[in-house]
Order: structure tokens, then sequence, then C-alpha cells
């Protein structure tokens, strides 16, 4: 047997497993190396934080979604590529040998970009992040509720938010409707109070859409109350204060990182063309230079044809690589010539609150319940297995009708402090 070997479980790694399950040839195994054995449908993150969806719900097993595929939870060490030996670890070192190699392992957060960002910050990339804002959020509800200080108090309830991409935007939102409808159970808590502050270093918020919808999306949040700063960059990051490069200073009990992201260690090897911490690609995304090795996804810069440029780092991309990719490894041990990517993006969709979304669908742009029913039915067939799409749907049934759990999740054993 033989041994293609795909590095990441996200959703390029996990779509290109499940294609390569039908046509790869019989004589070859297929190993999928994840430091998780689920999937995470990041664009739910923010919904996690507002309580309008459960954790559980944004997640699916892997093994549950492949059947011919071979999961392995460790996290990759080091490439060797003259070897064709990946080496990873788990409660033990082991090793694994590969014939071909997909490296689709995306980003991880880079808390070290700025002074005080991994100490004072809290960052957005997994359900554990955001399940910890969560808690955050409560615990200052809770103790806005009985201090004393009335300054003190709207520290406590003022949240500053780093970066207006779409995890930013989103997570601002569903944290204002989540106070919105947990202010009544705190009753020495004045919602008029609560301040969130989105930080962005750009002129508009929500780049990748729009200026349209970037404007609306704008005058949505003043209307809400949740302050906008554009053209601002956070230097430094204290205990509970944010320095911009103007040199004003932001208090905020609570500070949210939706920025920085960091290739894994073991892409730096001196056998890959890298750009920016990424690999450059060919346009039917093989590596130059190192034979049996392939790059997608948010770690790879990838040739659009259609576009002439990178391909972005969002999901739609990841999956329509996947898709491109598992045709080309599969012609390439063939002997078959392969094909460049060449993708004409569909459109973009963003929440920017619970139940207020916004969409543009082939250059046309939709808001309120006709850009909601888009954002739902978008989501509900992109989230893996059956079983997950019928609970995503009940839980935004109910929740549309219904407040959002305002229990503090405790992830501690009960013989620690």
């Amino acid at each position: 047997m033989k041994n293609l070997v795909i590095v990441g479980g996200g959703f390029a790694g996990l779509k290109l497993a499940k294609k390569l399950e039908k046509s790869m040839p019989e004589d070859w195994d297929i190993f999928l190396l994840s430091k998780t054995n689920f999937i995470t449908y990041n664009p739910l993150l923010p919904e996690v934080i507002g309580a309008s969806v459960l954790p559980s719900h944004v997640q699916a097993p892997l093994r549950l979604v492949l059947k011919r595929t071979r999961i392995r939870m460790v996290t990759v060490d080091r490439i060797d590529y003259d070897s064709q030996t990946v080496f990873y670890h788990n409660d033990q070192q082991g090793s694994l040998k590969f014939d071909q190699i997909v490296l689709s392992a995306g980003v991880q957060a880079n808390t070290g970009m700025l002074p005080g960002l991994r100490e004072h910050t809290l960052p957005l990339k997994t359900v554990g992040d955001a399940l910890v804002i969560r808690n955050r959020i409560i615990e200052r509800l809770e103790q806005a509720t009985i201090h004393p200080d009335e300054k003190r108090r709207e520290e406590l309830i003022t949240f500053v938010i780093l970066g207006g991409g779409f995890s930013g935007v989103e997570t601002a939102g569903e944290l204002e409707d989540f106070l919105c409808s947990a202010q009544r159970y705190y009753k020495n808590v004045d919602k008029s109070k609560c301040q969130i502050i989105l930080i962005h270093g750009n002129d508009r918020i929500l780049p990748e859409l729009s200026p349209k919808l970037s404007e609306v999306t704008h005058k949505n949040f003043e209307k809400r109350g949740i302050k906008v700063m554009l053209n601002e960059r956070a230097t430094r990051i204290d205990n509970e204060a944010v320095t911009l490069k103007s040199g004003e200073l932001i208090r905020g009990a609570t500070i949210i990182c939706t920025i920085g992201t960091t290739p894994h260690p073991f892409m730096g090897n001196e056998r890959l063309p890298l750009e920016r911490g990424k690999i450059v690609t060919r346009p039917d995304m093989s590596v130059e230079g190192v034979d049996g090795v392939w790059a997608m996804g948010d770690c790879a810069l990838v040739p659009n044809l259609k576009s002439g440029s990178y391909s972005p780092p969002t999901a739609q991309f990841a999956d329509r690589q996947a898709s491109r990719l598992a045709k080309n490894i599969v012609a390439s041990l063939s002997g078959k010539e392969t094909k460049p990517f060449s993708y004409q993006p569909q459109g973009m969709l963003a929440s920017i609150g619970h139940n207020k979304p916004v969409a543009e669908i082939y250059g046309i742009r939709f808001t309120g319940l006709i850009g909601f029913m888009l954002w739902r039915g978008v989501y509900l067939l992109k989230v893996p297995t059956l079983a997950r799409k019928v609970r995503l749907f009940l839980e935004w049934n109910w929740a549309m009708f219904f407040p959002p759990d305002i229990a503090h999740l405790g992830f501690k054993k009960s013989d620690d402090d």
C-alpha cells in the first residue's frame, strides 16, 4: 500500500479526504493528521459566544464523516521531505511514511504580534476560546451587579474588540444582542452603560464585502450603540487597556482579539517556497521543488486563474480548492494533466447579530428577511452530518423565542480551588 497523508482536518482537509475516498486507487491508504478529532465550523463561533447555539452544534467528529480515511489525532512536529516522513507526537513520538502529502493545516493565532496581546486579550480561534469569552462576559455582568463604584462598573461592562473583519464584526453583533437579552436578569446593570468598541485598521469594516454592505453594517452598529473606530491600530495591550497608534488609551475590562495569525512551526522548512509565512504553490496546487507535495487552504498562497491573484483565506475558497485538488492528485497518479485552480466566488455572508445577517450573492445585496433566510440556508448546507444540521436548525428556531442561556459554565474539577 502507498500512503497519501493530509495534514490538517479543517474545511479543506476534510473535504479533500471525502473526495479522495471515492476516487483514490484501492492500493492507496489515506491518512488525515489533525490536532483534534473533530472539525470546527468557525463561522458560527460568534454564535457560541452569544449563546445562540450550543458548542457541540458547531463541531463534527472526523470519524463520523470519513469512512475510508485513517485518522490520527496528533501534533505534527516536522516533515522530512528527503525521506518522505512525517514526525508527530501525541502521548508518545511517532512517524509516518508518505508517497504524497497535502499541507492544509491552516494557521494559528499569533498572540505575540503586539506587546501584551498574549497576556491581556482573549483570542477567538476555537470553541474553547468562544466559551472562555462567553464566561468572561457573564463574569463581568455578575461583577458589575455587585460592585459599589460606578466608574468601575462602567469599566467592567466595556468590551473592546480588535479587528473589523468577519470574526470581529460578528462577535460585536452577537455580543450586543446577548447583552440586550441578558440585561433584564441583572437589575443593577444599565444596558445604556454597556459599551462595545470595535477597533479596525482599515477605512471600513467587513472589507471582504462591498462598500455598500460595509456601510449598512456600520450604520446598524451605530444605531445599536456599538462604537466603531476606523483607521486605528493597537500598539500595546495592558491590563484592561489598549493603546492606539494615535496615542489614545481605550479602557475596557474585556479585550477580545480577532486579528493576527502565524504559520505552524513545521511549515518553516527550507525546501518549501514561502512568502509571508505561507507556501507558494503552482496553479494546480503542487509545490515546486518537492515531488509529491501539495498545499491548499489558509496555509498556502494558491493562484486563482479566474482573478489573476492569490486566493483569499476563506472557507468558500478552501472548499473549492479541495475539490479541484482531489481531481489533480488522481490525475497526476495516472499520468494525466492537472488543471489550475479557477473559481469565481458566489458571494459573501456575514451575521451582524442574532437573526441580523447581511449577504451579497452574485453581486446582489440582501439584508432583512431575505438575507436572514439565505444566511441560514447556506450555513445549514455547509455544516457536516445530517444530525448536526437538524440540531442546528432546531436550536436556531428555539433561540428565536426564548432568552439566551446565561449560565456560567465551569471547566474545573470539583477538587480544584
